[in-house]
């Protein structure tokens, strides 16, 4: 079982996160594993699919000619084994590698579930952070064995794959995988449809690079786009997605000029915070995280 690489992988970065990465875990014992939805696999195009349920979020699979790459690997080593299940009852192919695309357990907490050994591929912060808070343990054998800094071609036969880089995003590592035969790109958490998006701080995470990163996807030729939570988005989405993002910064950059104050322009705009959740930080909004991204001196 061999990849083609067409670009060569970046060196390990020395990029370091200052304060705590927060990697969240498998669920609870009183979540049973009968109560999640089954593993689903849907076809988007040609050799791309999106694979639903279990535990964690969406997951994508790419079938090429001489091996299949998964997308991510779900939030437990079960849901992991149950795609591999589901999987097998496709094709014959060996798995070749797993693509991360970014570092959050919903993500890779499932990596234990995959045979010893598998090729994991991911950016050089994405295992930088998994790295830093993965000190025992089964995942300890699953960290990226290879990263890159901006761009990284794989090929299996006639497939071709791949993954860009343009900087802090929803973390400080996010890949986007985009399949240009088939026009469809996978972008992780970039994406939050019907609701505020997501952005980690703590993990070098930033709203501007968002909107960024966004504006490069609709570069690429791709007409479809899986996120990981939700229904496949068209060009459409994405360019909605940027908007409102954009509308939003603009708007807390207007009460700062006017000299207002955190907790004043949350009552403006009408904020509810989260609600707290036992053994986890409490989460800053997207409305907290945009005006210190405005006020901080850089």
């Amino acid at each position: 079982m061999k990849i083609k690489f067409l670009a060569s992988a970046g060196q390990w970065s020395t990029f370091l996160i200052a304060s705590l990465i927060i990697i969240y875990f498998t669920p609870s014992n009183s979540q049973q594993i009968s109560e999640l939805p089954p593993i689903e696999i849907k076809k988007i195009r040609g050799n791309v699919y999106e694979i639903t349920g279990g535990s964690g979020a969406n997951a994508g699979l790419i079938i090429g000619e001489k091996g299949y790459f998964l997308i991510d690997a779900k939030m437990n080593p079960q849901s992991a084994r149950e795609m591999l299940q589901v999987i097998a009852q496709m094709t014959t192919l060996p798995l070749q590698a797993v693509i991360l695309t970014h570092s959050d357990g919903d993500h890779v907490n499932g990596l234990p579930g995959l045979p010893e050994k598998t090729t994991v591929i991911a950016h050089e912060n994405t295992y930088q952070e998994m790295k830093q808070v993965t000190t025992e343990g089964p995942l300890l054998n699953y960290l990226p064995s290879i990263t890159y800094k901006q761009e990284l071609i794989l090929r299996s036969g006639k497939t071709t794959i791949h993954l860009y880089h343009f900087g802090p995003g929803h973390t400080s590592g996010d890949s986007i995988i985009y399949i240009p035969e088939e026009k469809v790109a996978f972008l992780g958490d970039l994406v939050f449809i019907g609701r505020d998006p997501l952005i980690h701080r703590h993990k070098g995470g930033n709203s501007f690079g968002v909107v960024k990163i966004l504006e490069e996807v609709l570069k690429l030729d791709a007409t479809s786009f899986i996120h990981g939570h939700g229904e496949v988005i068209d060009r459409t989405s994405v360019e909605k997605a940027i908007a409102a993002l954009k509308a939003r910064q603009e708007q807390i950059k207007a009460l700062i000029e006017q000299g207002k104050s955190l907790e004043e322009i949350k009552t403006i705009l009408q904020v509810k915070e989260p609600p707290d959740v036992p053994g986890r930080p409490k989460r800053p909004t997207l409305v907290e995280i945009i005006y210190l991204e405005l006020t901080e001196k850089r």
